[in-house]
């Protein structure tokens, strides 16, 4: 018993894989505070998770590419908001429903979590910016690939 005892602790303290992250895949879209805001998230393949966003505000857009990937021995989430260099924040916390990915140097966001429940996505930053604390929310709704907000 001493040996599967073992096992089981060594598979519990394994370090999380993007294939830990599948319920991050599909498409996910919220109609909120007049703005349409969208994630897409590919299946993990690779070792790889695959996606971006768009904002539709205004009559503005703004994109970010992100993809959670592996990283020292982990997963990292990788930001790229705009198309800039992405900032590489890694997984704190990988559950079925929730996922924490922290970077303390960044500007803002430090923090990034994502949960689950049934067919909603929960995506919220938070952090310090000038010296305050500040969040942002979205609760996505799992929808057909490139549906839109109703007009």
């Amino acid at each position: 018993m001493p040996i599967i005892a073992a096992l089981a602790a060594a598979a519990a303290l394994a370090e999380p894989t993007a294939a830990d992250l599948s319920w991050f895949s599909g498409y996910w879209l919220t109609c909120e505070d007049g703005q349409e805001v969208s994630e897409t998230w590919s299946d993990p393949r690779g070792g790889l998770l695959a996606g971006h966003g768009m904002t539709l505000a205004g009559g503005r857009a703004s994109f970010e590419m992100f993809r959670i990937a592996p990283h020292e021995g982990g997963v990292a989430y990788f930001a790229q908001p705009g198309g800039q260099p992405p900032v590489i924040f890694p997984a704190t916390e990988v559950t079925a429903t929730r996922a924490v990915f922290v970077n303390p140097e960044n500007d803002f966001p430090q923090r990034i979590t994502y949960t689950l429940d049934g067919d909603r996505l929960t995506a919220r930053i938070d952090g310090q910016m000038n010296g305050q604390p500040q969040d942002m929310e979205w609760r996505y709704r799992k929808a057909e690939l490139n549906a839109r907000c109703p007009t």
